[in-house]
């Protein structure tokens, strides 16, 4: 049963849980473009569903942009954030960078746009590159580090070390730049310990948010050849779920968000995926595993500090889809823990709230 308003907690502990971020963004995906090398788990058409351009391709590319953002003004929205994805942005040919970054002034005077980020490399962004970025109003520049691992970025030929790519970032910090970094846990030579060692130096070199890409083998890459042979071995899908579940709470604690975990849906994907932790749910399956360590964590510490009492917990409302698991796949670890349907509720505050009641 749970409290009434005559109840008077014993004790309780209450932590900030923060809502899913919302932002409004119209993407412009570049697949390949401008990339120096294809890297060997790398097939962008298989995971956005898009061709890569070439240069004829880009003038359309930026005009369905504007639509998307017409619509919206026309429509009494705010305006929009545009990200150019995929592909290595800064390494774009001369006059397609030229194209894309006067689109980009053009849609923010007019105010169809309030900014724009890009993704890129960490050894294509040097200060010269940054610095026109930040002119043309960018915000936000994302980097595809994968890994801060030295052994893990020489086994995939990423071509830069994990020294260049705490370099790279501390470039777009001083731009004055929002730094995001993109990890790849599960490629080759990166363990559970390293990703996690991979968050910590992502969020000490400053990032504001990360995008979490669990490692897929897909057709036509150099990793499916290395699986078939028996050479690469995928990271199973709790593991997966597991190892995320901790990253993002570290990202929790430094103030960072997390942007995404897992590629989305689709049916390119669908008959390119080889083998590897994809799961359509994967994002939410994440979040409600983090939700049961930090609530573990406080019924730990609540418990050592206070002893006996009957358990209580409020949890936001937005989290009430992820909190029993997948197909309630986590109500066991929650029994274990001593919550269960009758003495959890949720509500409009954005904090887990546990306390002990006699």
């Amino acid at each position: 049963m749970m409290p009434t308003h005559r109840s008077r907690p014993l004790a309780s502990v209450v932590v900030t849980w923060p809502a899913p971020p919302r932002r409004a963004i119209v993407p412009v995906f570049l697949p390949f473009f401008g990339c120096p090398r294809r890297c060997l788990f790398c097939s962008q058409e298989a995971q956005t569903g898009r061709r890569a351009p070439g240069p004829a391709d880009l003038a359309p590319l930026l005009a369905e942009a504007r639509q998307s953002l017409e619509r919206r003004a026309a429509r009494g929205l705010p305006p929009a954030e545009f990200a150019f994805y995929g592909g290595t942005f800064t390494a774009l040919p001369p006059e397609a960078l030229d194209l894309c970054l006067t689109f980009a002034e053009e849609m923010q005077v007019t105010g169809l746009a309030s900014s724009f980020r890009c993704s890129t490399r960490p050894d294509c962004v040097d200060a010269a590159v940054l610095s026109r970025l930040a002119g043309a109003g960018c915000a936000t520049v994302e980097l595809g580090v994968q890994s801060f691992s030295d052994r893990a970025l020489a086994l995939t030929g990423r071509g830069y070390t994990g020294g260049e790519a705490k370099r790279a970032c501390a470039r777009v910090k001083a731009a004055g730049l929002a730094l995001v970094v993109q990890l790849l846990p599960g490629m080759p030579g990166v363990t559970s310990e390293v990703f996690l060692a991979d968050v910590r130096a992502a969020l000490e070199a400053g990032a504001r948010a990360l995008r979490f890409y669990p490692c897929l083998v897909l057709e036509g890459t150099g990793l499916a050849g290395l699986w078939r042979a028996g050479e690469y071995l995928s990271w199973d899908l709790t593991l997966t779920l597991d190892t995320l579940a901790q990253g993002w709470r570290m990202a929790r604690k430094a103030g960072a968000l997390v942007l995404r975990m897992g590629v989305a849906p689709g049916e390119d994907l669908s008959r390119a995926l080889v083998a590897g932790p994809w799961h359509p749910a994967l994002g939410s399956r994440v979040l409600g595993r983090a939700l049961w360590l930090e609530v573990r964590e406080l019924v730990r510490t609540l418990r050592r500090h206070e002893g006996a009492g009957a358990l209580h917990l409020d949890v936001p409302a937005q989290a009430q889809g992820h909190f029993w698991g997948h197909g309630g796949e986590l109500r066991e670890r929650w029994g274990a823990l001593g919550i269960t349907p009758g003495n959890v509720r949720f509500g409009r505050e954005p904090v887990l709230r546990l306390w002990l009641e006699g």
